[in-house]
């Protein structure tokens, strides 16, 4: 049986190797590695290494090497499918079956990978062809050298509307395949597809194995935006990619460094420059992926972003983003660079890689960001400002999961406490809440209320009537529920379920929250720019602007984008808790869906023809009038109101 690739590395990186082969053979830890007596020879004198973040095996004595499936299948002489049965079925991992639909996506996959090369050779010919000749001038202009623009594979998309459909239909592609690649885009006013990408130089995005699956392109003037990157599709998710991590991989491997710049350009100069462990995001957060791809290769990623104000708050959010995934031996460290200038006009001037040298080796530990960043712009004058700059210092230590890395991190911020205000703070550690686990909604029988409110600042909303602020209250609180996933997606990893399993009277907002959960399930490690995006390249972009107004941050201060992550989790996890008028049957359907707070005929008509069905779904499926359990378990009867 045949699996995906990227099914076989989502499992290796899901399975550490050390457990694997912990089970075989006694494993030490030494430093960033495990190393034990070789299984597959005799020998008194440990030569046998583990190695997690790279997940492979190695034996300098006998020369075997691989990772956990060769392991399993060496040691306990299984097949290769069985083994990989095996291991997927212990890290809970689905195994993609060897099915007709499933042949057929894996055959889609393949021919989308072609059409990615196919486009990666028209925009590298385009640059060496007249079209290209400003393009070329640019990059001249940039320094870059003709080395690198094979190096990075460079090229330039035509300002034509239709030069790679043409070229690309030529070989056999078909425009709904290059519409799904990213490559056209096809509105709804205008059915025929056109080129996503004119008149732009154009980096090529690949995967860890070198295989194209984006791009992103530059404008060339003062057009807008002045970068476009491909959108998301079935090979590019935006938060867990990183431009030339293909590149940067082995030397980022052997020397233990990897370096995080902000942009393509900062990249090519890097690696011109000698510093060829250089990455870059792509155009959004650092998000959490990226930093586990990272952390695989080196125990400190070095974050080397503008050193203007934008630059030195993106840092500021990496380090809050990063403080929760925090471990013995895994942490970030921050490049200041001098005279606020980005990697690429350094390396520019006279003696800049010796001075990009320079800063790279004084980088700043994450502890020391975390200070700088909370402390920047603040008049420390009063014991009032005092007290709230600990307490935001406190509340940030808290997110670390580690409680060793947390109790050190306190103690280091209890010490820069005392030395700056010369007295020692009065408390000195906040403990971190346990993550909930994931929410499963309840009917509690013989309540018929509705959905309650979700917190106490609630009650200030000038009410007109009970009824009337009942319905406003349950919208605005969806609203507000909305906006925390929107803007923090990291709830999805407890609460996504229970975001599946509840619904919304108001049908708008119910329609937006299905948008969002179809989307996180089927692209998976979302940023918060990128969700929104797409919800508003979808039909629900009015809805999406309703949810996000001030009136929803306004009155619930834990959906903005800034605010901390346990109070976010604190109040959405109140939210859950107290929704207590929708019960979920086993296969996740909602069972009562409509509220009654309208008190219309309409309404009520609603409410009936929806308890009908599903009293008659119950009773086909126990065969024994479900239909009246359903009744006496819900409390509710079903009377319409006068």
């Amino acid at each position: 049986m045949a699996f995906p690739p990227q099914f076989l590395d989502d499992l290796r990186a899901r399975v550490p190797a050390s457990s694997v082969v912990g089970r075989k053979v006694k494993l030490t830890r030494k430093g960033r590695e495990f190393s034990g007596l070789c299984p597959f020879h005799s020998e008194k004198s440990p030569s046998f290494f583990v190695n997690d973040d790279k997940s492979f095996y190695h034996c300098f004595g006998c020369g075997a090497h691989g990772d956990i499936v060769s392991f399993v299948m060496q040691t306990e002489g299984l097949g290769f499918a069985e083994t990989v049965e095996r291991l997927a079925g212990e890290a809970g991992i689905e195994v993609p079956r060897d099915t007709p639909t499933d042949r057929r996506t894996v055959e889609r996959r393949q021919t989308l990978e072609a059409a990615m090369e196919a486009a990666c050779l028209y925009f590298e010919q385009s640059l060496r062809g007249p079209s290209g000749s400003s393009a070329r001038e640019y990059l001249i202009r940039r320094g870059v050298r003709e080395e690198d623009i094979g190096k990075f594979r460079l090229g330039w998309s035509p300002d034509q509307r239709d030069g790679l459909k043409v070229a690309l239909k030529i070989q056999g592609f078909d425009e709904a395949l290059l519409v799904e690649a990213g490559l056209l885009i096809r509105v709804e006013e205008k059915p025929d597809p056109y080129d996503r990408f004119r008149g732009r130089v154009m980096f090529p995005i690949c995967d860890k194995r070198g295989r194209v699956i984006a791009f992103g392109g530059r404008i060339l003037g003062d057009g807008q935006p002045k970068y476009l990157n491909s959108p998301e599709t079935p090979l590019f998710h935006k938060g867990r990619s990183l431009y030339a991590l293909h590149l940067a991989r082995p030397a980022a491997a052997k020397k233990q460094e990897v370096i995080l710049a902000e942009g393509y350009m900062d990249v090519i100069a890097l690696h011109r420059a000698g510093f060829n462990t250089a990455v870059a995001p792509l155009g959004t957060a650092f998000t959490e992926e990226q930093m586990e791809e990272l952390w695989r290769l080196a125990p400190e990623p070095l974050l080397c972003l503008d050193g203007d104000t934008a630059g030195q708050k993106a840092m500021m959010r990496a380090a809050l983003r990063a403080l929760p995934q925090l471990k013995a031996g895994r942490s970030l460290r921050f490049v200041t660079l001098p005279d606020g200038l980005d990697p690429d006009d350094l390396l520019g001037r006279p003696g800049g890689p010796a001075r990009l040298r320079e800063a790279l080796t004084a980088a700043r530990p994450l502890v020391e960001a975390l200070w700088e960043g909370v402390k920047l712009g603040r008049v420390l004058d009063t014991p009032e400002r005092k007290a709230d700059f600990s307490r935001e210092l406190h509340a940030q230590i808290a997110t670390i999961a580690d409680a060793d890395v947390r109790r050190l991190y306190q103690a280091d911020i209890d010490q820069r406490l005392t030395g700056l205000f010369g007295v020692a703070p009065v408390q000195t550690s906040v403990e971190v809440a346990p993550a909930p686990p994931p929410f499963r909604p309840k009917f509690q029988p013989g309540k018929r209320g509705r959905w309650q409110e979700p917190d106490a600042f609630l009650k200030s909303i000038p009410q007109a009537n009970g009824r009337t602020a009942g319905i406003l209250n349950e919208r605005l609180t969806a609203r507000a529920l909305l906006a925390a996933f929107l803007n923090h997606p990291f709830l999805f990893d407890h609460w996504q379920e229970a975001l599946a399993e509840i619904s919304f009277a108001d049908a708008g907002l119910d329609l937006l929250r299905r948008e969002i959960v179809n989307l996180t399930a089927i692209r998976p490690g979302l940023d918060a720019e990128a969700l929104q995006s797409h919800v508003a390249e979808s039909e629900h972009a009015f809805m999406l602007s309703q949810v996000m107004q001030q009136d929803v941050a306004g009155t619930f201060p834990f959906t903005r984008r800034e605010a901390f992550p346990q109070d976010v989790r604190a109040k959405v996890a109140e939210i859950f808790g107290r929704l207590s008028d929708r019960r979920v049957t086993e296969d996740g359907k909602i069972l009562m869906a409509v509220t009654l707070s309208e008190e219309t005929p309409e309404a009520w008509l609603r409410y009936k023809a929806l308890f009908a069905d599903k009293a008659k779904s119950h009773a086909e499926l126990d065969g024994e009038g479900m239909a009246q359990a359903s009744e006496a378990e819900t409390g509710i009867n079903p009377v319409a109101p006068s």
